[in-house]
């Protein structure tokens, strides 16, 4: 927000109410108006309704331990539920224009590290755990104490590091890479295509979404990828009705019998809150609930205080308004995702976008989430995106999580070898949990051999034995007999 901007907000501030409902948003005490809360209401969802299509497409693309894969038209009207009623309540009760929805990296957690260890019930039981978890941590005060637990770099490194996953989804479901079976079956490094080259329809689609979308990000676009997914879908359409394609994938771009249906809630309910606990080890599912946690955790506070302070609504200590309710909303909306199928719900840096429209208070979420509700019958046209017109998207966004890198101190051996462990390992090992550990232990082992051990808080120090016992479970149990 420019100076200007701030100074207008300042000098609007204090212009008595019209109406009960400019006194409940205080929407003329915050310098705003009507007109520009429904107008950063539509900006704000116009850029964050692609999780419509990429939710279900990274959830919808996993299997769970058993070979089920989750309902496509089922995950597209819980995401779209789950946004709208949690947007809105972040609207009426915190006050703030922030929005809500299925978080990008924590589903691809669920989806590609969770999943694969248990039934989709477990895997999204576990999500509701780590909802309720945050819920105490924000209720006991302890949020704040996690917090400073872990060095600001490390943070960083997760960021990129899941930024880097989710691109490498996005080639590899679009199959712009492929892996390479060896004589026995099994992977190995990958290629691109299928074989070495890129050929077929459905890459061509791919590529040039991909250039539409980087294109649209550098000229700074607003919706730039929700603009990309709509015009390549378009394409595809077009394609594959005039060509021949042999084969989209999971998805078909084909025109729906009819554009408007009764929303499938199917899933909703579909979890269990401790069966994870009898397909694995209580330490792995400790350390799968502390990974989500983390990433739920330190994404919703750089997004709370990012929005805030962009729309001007930070106090002289720099503190975000009703912060405590506004944590707990965050968190609640965790277990709403873990309850309904749609994965982790957190808040949406997207925001920004209505913020930037004019959007101040909450009045704006009430048009973000009733636009969100009106999506839950539109999820006939909302399914036929192929995975080639929307895994661009997924590429830009590990693009924007990429940006992250440049805050590192990468001449501060300390602190930069655990960060590039961290983000170096999640893509390599196909692992998030994975990456975090190797951070977490290189960065204790190297302040421990320079002579630095107390720096390292005690909550990293606890948090690093367990990822100790989860690299090396498999020795530990042939030692106990558990094998």
């Amino acid at each position: 927000m420019s100076e200007a901007q701030k100074t207008a907000g300042r000098r609007d501030a204090g212009q008595p109410a019209a109406n009960s409902l400019d006194r409940f948003f205080r929407i003329s005490e915050r310098g705003s108006t009507l007109g520009r809360e429904i107008r950063g209401g539509f900006a704000t969802f116009f850029t964050m309704a692609y999780i419509l299509v990429l939710n279900p497409l990274v959830l919808g693309s996993a299997k769970d331990k058993f070979g089920e894969q989750l309902d496509a038209v089922q995950l597209t009207t819980v995401t779209a539920l789950v946004a709208a009623v949690m947007t809105v309540i972040m609207g009426v009760a915190g006050n703030l224009p922030l929005a809500l929805a299925a978080g990008l990296g924590l589903n691809a957690v669920v989806a590609f590290q969770i999943a694969p260890l248990m039934s989709w019930d477990d895997a999204m039981g576990l999500i509701v755990l780590e909802g309720l978890l945050l819920c105490v941590l924000v209720l006991t005060g302890l949020r704040e104490a996690v917090m400073h637990a872990i060095p600001r770099p490390l943070k960083q490194a997760i960021s990129v590091g899941i930024g880097l996953f989710i691109a490498f989804i996005g080639f590899v479901d679009a199959g712009f890479v492929t892996r390479v079976p060896d004589v026995a079956g099994t992977t190995v490094p990958v290629q691109l295509g299928g074989t070495g080259t890129l050929s077929g329809w459905p890459m061509l689609v791919f590529c040039l979404g991909l250039l539409l979308t980087v294109a649209l990000l550098a000229r700074k676009v607003r919706g730039a990828i929700l603009i990309s997914i709509v015009a390549m879908t378009l394409v595809a359409l077009v394609v594959n009705a005039v060509a021949d394609v042999p084969g989209w994938g999971l998805t078909t771009p084909e025109w729906p019998d009819r554009i408007v249906d009764t929303p499938d809630f199917g899933l909703l309910g579909s979890f269990s809150l401790f069966g994870a606990f009898g397909q694995v080890s209580a330490v792995t599912v400790i350390l799968l609930v502390f990974t989500l946690l983390l990433s739920d955790f330190f994404d919703t506070m750089g997004t709370v205080v990012g929005v805030s302070a962009e729309a001007g609504l930070l106090d002289e200590q720099g503190k975000v308004p009703n912060l405590g309710r506004v944590l707990f909303i965050d968190s609640a909306a965790a277990v709403a995702g873990g309850a309904s199928s749609a994965s982790s719900a957190t808040s949406y840096i997207e925001s920004a976008a209505g913020v930037g429209e004019g959007a101040r208070t909450g009045f704006a979420n009430l048009v973000t989430g009733g636009l969100f509700g009106l999506a839950l019958f539109l999820t006939p046209l909302l399914t036929i995106v192929p995975l080639q017109a929307a895994a661009p998207a997924l590429v830009a966004v590990g693009f924007l999580m990429m940006t992250q890198v440049k805050h590192i101190e990468w001449d501060r051996y300390e602190i930069a070898i655990p960060a590039f462990l961290t983000i170096a390992v999640m893509p390599f090992t196909y692992s998030i949990t994975n990456g975090i550990g190797a951070g977490f232990l290189a960065y204790v082992v190297i302040k421990t051999v320079l002579g630095r051990a107390k720096e390292v808080h005690g909550l990293l120090w606890g948090a690093s034995a367990l990822f100790l016992v989860y690299f090396a479970i498999d020795p530990i149990e042939q030692l106990l007999g558990v094998k």
